[in-house]
């Protein structure tokens, strides 16, 4: 009978990632203590990482980690250093018809 791999570590963690959609032909990844950012022209690339450590310092300097910190407050540190969260598209039937 197989034996099943054990689990390394039951305890989850935050991450963050970064997805640059744009491409200029060059496969890029780049890796952090909490997060992981791939793809991206060069430039989208290195704005994503800029951001990614931007947002590493600010929470240090508070104090904080990706694990500690509330939805709000992470969403007030990356306005900060220009990032936004989309608006929800509404769900509407209107202008449906066929």
């Amino acid at each position: 009978m197989a034996q099943m791999p054990q689990k390394r570590n039951s305890r989850s963690r935050a991450m963050m990632l970064g997805l640059g959609l744009d491409s200029d032909g060059h496969k890029r990844v780049t890796q952090g203590p909490n997060f992981l950012l791939a793809g991206g022209t060069k430039e989208t690339h290195e704005t994503m990482t800029e951001k990614a450590i931007k947002i590493n310092e600010k929470l240090t300097a508070r104090g904080k980690s990706l694990d500690t910190v509330g939805r709000e407050e992470f969403d007030d540190i990356a306005q900060s250093v220009g990032l936004r969260r989309p608006e929800p598209k509404e769900n509407s039937s209107e202008g449906s018809e066929e």
